[in-house]
């Protein structure tokens, strides 16, 4: 790993949206052309080399394949259980509660593209996590917030309130699995970079 720290000139946004925003990395992320076999095997999508948080967790071929299947065994795996836009509206719930505008951006575009409930979904970007929408989506964002708070207080009350809105086992699993996931995630990607108002990821 490189002792490098890299600056930056590049204006960060100030409040929560669904339009694109970009990131940067404090440490340099590896070049496409150092890439080994096991890196393109651990970045799983060829694309996301193009992209600067995963190009710099490429450093770690191994932690970033765990990482990326994980990911995508919890948001692109709805055969069964919640649907995809409520894991992705779980996701921005999450992300609007620590504060990371990138993810929240990312996963509320998400959250409205599979739902076409863009007003909703700003809703919580706009207002935050005391929010009202209905009651499924209330549950799923108390039960965010109870799961990220530290120290937790999600209880048995939190899974009874996502049982009461028709989710059945494997629901309320994938919604702590979203939930957890990016609670870890959001504090990754604070503490390795600022998000940008430009594109560039």
């Amino acid at each position: 790993m490189t002792d490098q720290v890299l600056e930056h000139d590049l204006e960060e946004p100030n409040t929560f949206t669904q339009e694109m925003v970009g990131w940067q990395p404090w440490l340099p992320p590896m070049l496409e052309a150092d890439l080994t076999e096991r890196h393109w095997e651990a970045l799983i999508d060829k694309g996301r080399s193009k992209m600067s948080y995963f190009m710099l967790l490429a450093r770690d071929p191994d932690i970033l394949e765990y990482r990326t299947r994980t990911d995508k065994d919890i948001f692109y795996n709805p055969d069964s259980g919640m649907p995809r836009a409520e894991r992705e509206f779980a996701a921005a719930a999450t992300s609007r509660l620590n504060g990371c505008i990138f993810c929240a951006s990312v996963h509320a575009r998400f959250a409205t593209q599979h739902s076409k409930r863009f007003d909703e979904v700003q809703s919580l970007l706009d207002k935050g996590v005391t929010v009202r929408i209905d009651e499924r989506w209330d549950a799923i964002t108390d039960a965010a917030v109870a799961l990220s708070s530290t120290p937790p207080t999600f209880a048995e009350a939190h899974v009874e309130a996502l049982r009461a809105v028709g989710m059945d086992d494997q629901a309320i699993a994938d919604a702590i699995y979203a939930i957890s996931f990016f609670n870890w995630a959001n504090r990754l990607m604070l503490s390795l970079g600022p998000t940008t108002v430009n594109e560039q990821r």
